[in-house]
């Protein structure tokens, strides 16, 4: 802990950056990816078997997904522990949104652990098929639906209020209007990531 408390102002930077590349850009490539399921079982398997046939597949995802993704979510949870308050001491509407966004983490650390669970780490260590087929026996359980439909609201709050506080730490929005604009143009698309999220995934019930 010590280590991590000397070295804030670089590990809130870093943490901050990685949220928002690579593991962001994931997010954004993910939604894109499972949108094609609208298009039917054919188009999304086609994209799927695209990437499963990159090569350096595992390597790529391991130093550009894995690692950021658990440094993001390890750092995260020490700022959660830690109770570190909102430095620049927001108004009540924006304290409402910091902790959502400390709960969402919360709930996408459990989220993203089963989700590469049961496919990406099922892949690699029972043989399972990545495919339309799986998500779809996947979320043909309920709970299973709308655990997936928690994780897809989570994961959308979560990177565009991680974008507004990306641009205060970066200081690319000054002053306390521009927060406020840029923040209100993030519940928007958080909002438009969600329903993307969500109607893709409809895709998969039949």
């Amino acid at each position: 802990m010590d280590i991590l408390k000397d070295n804030s102002f670089f590990n809130r930077r870093l943490h901050s950056l990685l949220g928002v590349v690579p593991v962001g850009l994931f997010l954004l490539e993910h939604f894109f990816t499972n949108s094609f399921a609208l298009k039917g079982a054919a188009s999304y398997n086609d994209k799927i078997a695209f990437f499963e046939s990159l090569p350096y597949l595992l390597a790529i995802e391991i130093i550009f997904i894995f690692l950021p993704l658990l440094f993001h979510g390890i750092y995260g949870l020490y700022i959660v522990y830690t109770g570190q308050a909102n430095q620049l001491q927001y108004g009540y509407f924006r304290n409402w949104m910091y902790l959502i966004q400390r709960v969402t983490g919360v709930i996408l650390l459990f989220y993203i652990g089963w989700h590469v669970w049961t496919t990406r780490l099922s892949h690699l260590i029972f043989g399972t098929e990545v495919s339309f087929q799986l998500i779809q026996n996947i979320i043909t359980s309920p709970v299973a639906f709308w655990w997936m439909v928690t994780g897809v609201i989570a994961a959308s709050f979560h990177f565009a209020n991680g974008l507004w506080s990306f641009c205060i730490v970066w200081g690319i929005t000054i002053g306390p209007k521009a927060q406020e604009r840029f923040g209100y143009l993030m519940l928007a698309f958080a909002a438009l990531l969600s329903f993307v999220g969500v109607y893709a995934l409809t895709a998969f019930m039949g």
